[in-house]
């Protein structure tokens, strides 16, 4: 059986990255992306419809992105799909689908947070160990995906 997992996604952010780190001190921070669709339903009337994505960048990538990206910046994301399950304060068991990014690249003008230019400061890292990354987050009670 074939498998692919690949996700593409452009949009803007919904708010400023959250960043944390992993006891071991490993960085991590969620970046909340809104990606519009823009379409003529069957009257030929313009609608727009926004999807909320939650992505999650790890290591140098993720501070990179904490500081130079603010609420309303233009990103390029590439990654993948991931699911993960926890279980809450209240003891019900909490799934959630999230794109992990290999590669976060900057659009538009460089942001206030810093004078480096927007495309300059993306970078590409390599895949972390997803077991790393799965105990820590169940661990934190799944912490790290809170909008």
């Amino acid at each position: 059986m074939a498998n692919f997992n690949r996700v593409l996604l452009m949009g803007n952010l919904t708010k400023d990255p959250e960043l944390r780190y992993t006891p071991q001190g490993v960085a991590v921070a969620n970046l909340r992306l809104a990606v519009n669709r823009k379409y003529k339903n069957k009257n030929q009337e313009l609608k727009e419809e926004v999807c909320f994505i939650t992505v999650v960048v790890w290591n140098k990538q993720a501070e990179n992105c904490n500081q130079y990206l603010h609420k309303g910046s233009s990103v390029f994301i590439e990654g993948l799909l991931q699911s993960r399950s926890w279980e809450d304060n209240a003891g019900q068991k909490r799934n959630v689908i999230e794109v992990r990014a290999d590669r976060v690249q900057f659009l538009g003008a460089p942001s206030a947070k810093g004078p480096v230019a927007a495309a300059q400061v993306s970078e590409e890292i390599p895949a972390q160990e997803p077991s790393t990354e799965t105990a820590w987050l169940e661990e934190s009670g799944g912490e790290a995906n809170e909008s």
